[in-house]
């Protein structure tokens, strides 16, 4: 079920995972590639060159697979961004046209965290040292996850937490509001139930999944034609009122939400672009209440959890 919801990732919408230890989210976020549409051949080379630069050559002489890269939650900003006395791809260029999974969220360092906030922004990262200055590319889907909580069991149906509230503040305040800004969906990862670990009922697999994604694709392709975009999650904010026209009801139920949660300026974006997102996996050529409603729904745990 959680695996459908993530269908809309394919257009690089960046996600972040909340939920209590052994709920599945380190396997969905490994899961995402295979639903995701195969690299064309300029994300081939694009992808072969960054990683050949780094000595990584794979067996195939190309890269033919969108990357997964997972550093550990003690990596430098430099092993993350890039660096050293002649600059080197780090690991948000290596995940290039791909993923970056970053489990346990908040035991990465705040200032390694807060390096992110610029390439996810510009797509690229600029690198200046003595020797050399260089930009690397790093236009990937980032995917994060984290506990609710110190001890994850925060709003758990199945365990009680031990954490105080001010350590369960403490703990999310850890992630600063302006990356939660540049996270499209959050997305709560529940426990998962013993009904549902014995269950017979067949799950749709990816391949079913990834056909949708892939006609969503090429709606976009077509959309973005003459905009030297790809897809939804690069348009601006001129592009986002331009291809995500509202009714009223749209409109007025946004507007409430916008009110109501105190999102930011940023969050009214993210908001368009994922509810244009919903609506292409639908085949729906106008946003609908349904579709805004939900995209509202992946951004009100930025204040519900982190107020």
């Amino acid at each position: 079920m959680l695996l459908t919801h993530i269908q809309m990732l394919h257009c690089v919408h960046n996600v972040l995972l909340i939920g209590p230890p052994g709920s599945g989210k380190s396997m969905l976020a490994k899961r995402i590639p295979t639903i995701m549409p195969d690299m064309c051949e300029q994300e081939i080379i694009e992808t072969t060159c960054i990683h050949s630069s780094t000595g990584i050559i794979p067996a195939e002489g190309l890269v033919l697979w969108r990357p997964f890269r997972s550093p550990h939650h003690t990596t430098s900003d430099v092993a993350l961004i890039g660096g050293g006395s002649i600059p080197q791809p780090g690991e948000i260029s290596l995940a290039h046209n791909g993923v970056l999974f970053l489990d346990e969220l908040p035991e990465y360092d705040r200032n390694v965290l807060e390096s992110l906030r610029q390439p996810l922004e510009e797509g690229c990262v600029h690198i200046s040292r003595a020797k050399k200055s260089l930009t690397f590319p790093c236009r990937f889907m980032l995917v994060c996850a984290m506990n609710p909580c110190r001890c994850g069991h925060y709003n758990d149906a199945l365990s009680s937490c031990r954490c105080s509230t001010t350590q369960v503040h403490n703990y999310r305040s850890k992630i600063s509001g302006p990356l939660l800004d540049r996270i499209d969906i959050h997305i709560e990862v529940p426990a998962v139930r013993y009904q549902e670990l014995t269950s017979s009922h067949p799950a749709e697999n990816s391949a079913c999944i990834r056909e949708r994604v892939n006609k969503a694709r090429s709606i976009q392709k077509k959309r973005f034609a003459c905009e030297g975009i790809f897809h939804n999650a690069q348009m601006s904010h001129k592009q986002a009122k331009k291809f995500c026209m509202l009714g009223h009801e749209e409109n007025e139920l946004l507007r409430a939400a916008m009110t109501e949660l105190k999102l930011s300026a940023r969050s009214y974006d993210k908001i368009l672009r994922v509810s244009r997102t919903i609506a292409d996996l639908e085949d729906s050529e106008n946003i609908t209440a349904a579709h805004i409603a939900e995209a509202i729904h992946y951004r009100s745990l930025d204040r519900d959890f982190f107020s």
